[in-house]
């Protein structure tokens, strides 16, 4: 059976994080009623002109410059005409002659994907399918939302690898406050062509394209099914179509739709109502400067200045709203290592059982609560018992401190511990003829950490324990 080397290029549109629409001043807003967002110039009504959202094209900048591309000193707007029901004008004005970004690279565990481009255009309406009796539907918010598409060269090599390459970008883009990446309400959405050539093959094989793919799972599903379909083709004497499919995730399965298109088809022309974007180099000089650290920065940092792992960085860097907060927390108790111990145990394990991702409390009030326990003015026990009254009913660290401070140590505690082990002989009993006496032995432990509350030494408690048991 012949064997085969599968080849994936990616085009990802992800919808830039602005206040107002590309081409005018409508609010770039998701979840608004139905035609509620939108304007002359945005549903294309004769002599509505556009006028170009600078902000939009210093996020594409932004985003270029966080993945080594070369900023264009000149960028030029084109149509691209073809005609659906949900693109008003019948062409979306985009890039493809000089777009704003070119070239760059995304590194991934064991390869760098090239970039071909990025360059930035307008979404397209959104259409809303109802009953028979309704039909189809065409909302023209999301028309004019600036969009910025990014498209590799033909590096990828497996669905496993378009999942990384994807994860790595939408972290830049967050990290970077281009874009929000919201896959599930279309805020990142991506193109996929595959194609399949025999094993060893410097001759690429005839590739398809599926559309408008919105979650990693649906990615990796649907370049494993189409290169499994392309590969059964050509093995059976068949031959690759160039044409446009539909993923149809319920089913797993991808449907064919139309004849792919090339760029002569969609007949790109500039666009008379726009100039062409001069970027001087300076003004791409002070974005750079503006630019935030990268998750790959902040794990350097992490690992090779606060000393922690890998893992522990890696878990650190995957969502920003995370390192954001563990760097604020560090800022206030400059113990990296606990706070790092303190969110993947106490905090992520909360996140993890509740439906909200919602850290509930203050980094602020965090550190405090660790300085608490580092000065020994409360256990570590309670120290997490104070954690879950913060989280769970808000209350102020301050009260808290009150009610929990203060240590039980020296000779308060090991006279504690004289009557606990007096007032329990059976147990002592237990404890020297017992198969398990160091259940007997937490035993002890637990009474002593009850009767004070939580509050004794516990290093201290159990040598006393130790040493009246002898």
């Amino acid at each position: 059976m012949q064997d085969f080397d599968i080849v994936i290029g990616l085009e990802v549109h992800s919808e830039l994080k602005t206040n107002s629409k590309v081409f005018c001043s409508c609010a770039n807003k998701f979840g608004q009623a139905p035609n509620t967002n939108c304007c002359p110039v945005c549903v294309g009504l004769p002599g509505a002109l556009p006028v170009l959202n600078k902000k939009a094209v210093e996020l594409v900048i932004k985003a270029g410059l966080t993945m080594d591309c070369e900023i264009n000193d000149l960028a030029v707007f084109e149509r691209k005409n073809y005609f659906y029901p949900d693109l008003a004008k019948a062409y979306q004005i985009s890039q493809l002659v000089r777009p704003i970004c070119i070239g760059g690279h995304i590194d991934l565990k064991d390869k760098s994907v090239r970039l071909n481009r990025i360059h930035l255009e307008e979404d397209a309406g959104k259409l809303v399918h109802g009953t028979q009796a309704i039909g189809t539907l065409i909302d023209y918010n999301r028309g004019g939302v600036p969009l910025m598409e990014l498209v590799t060269e033909p590096d990828i090599s497996s669905a496993e690898e378009a999942v990384e390459f994807l994860t790595n970008l939408r972290q830049k883009l967050i990290y970077a406050g281009v874009a929000e990446c919201k896959m599930e309400q279309g805020g990142m959405r991506c193109d996929v062509n595959v194609s399949v050539k025999p094993k060893g093959s410097d001759k690429l094989g005839q590739r398809t394209e599926m559309k408008n793919l919105n979650s990693f799972k649906s990615v990796f599903r649907a370049i494993n099914y189409e290169a499994n379909r392309q590969m059964e083709v050509l093995r059976n004497g068949g031959k690759i179509i160039q044409e446009t499919r539909k993923w149809d995730d319920n089913h797993g399965k991808s449907i064919s739709m139309r004849k792919k298109e090339t760029s002569s088809d969609y007949r790109y022309f500039p666009d008379p109502d726009l100039l062409a974007v001069e970027i001087p180099r300076e003004d791409v000089e002070t974005i750079k400067k503006s630019l935030p650290l990268m998750p790959d920065q902040l794990k350097s940092i992490y690992m090779n200045e606060y000393g922690l792992s890998e893992y522990e960085s890696d878990i650190l860097t995957k969502d920003k709203e995370l390192s954001d907060y563990f760097n604020e927390v560090v800022e206030h108790f400059n113990n990296p290592k606990e706070v790092t111990n303190w969110i993947l145990t106490e905090v992520l394990n909360r996140i993890k059982d509740e439906e909200s991702a919602e850290i509930k409390i203050s980094p602020c009030d965090l550190a405090k609560l660790l300085k608490l326990v580092e000065d020994k003015k409360v256990t570590r026990t309670n120290a997490k018992e104070m954690l879950t009254r913060i989280w769970e009913n808000d209350e102020n660290i301050s009260s808290l401190e009150k009610e929990y401070g203060g240590r039980v140590d020296g000779e308060e505690l090991k006279s504690i511990v004289e009557k606990i082990i007096a007032n329990n002989s059976k147990a002592v009993e237990d404890y020297h003829t017992s198969d398990t006496p160091e259940k007997v032995f937490r035993w002890f432990t637990g009474q002593v950490m009850k009767e004070t509350k939580g509050k004794a030494n516990a290093q201290k408690a159990e040598e006393y324990i130790k040493e009246l048991l002898k």
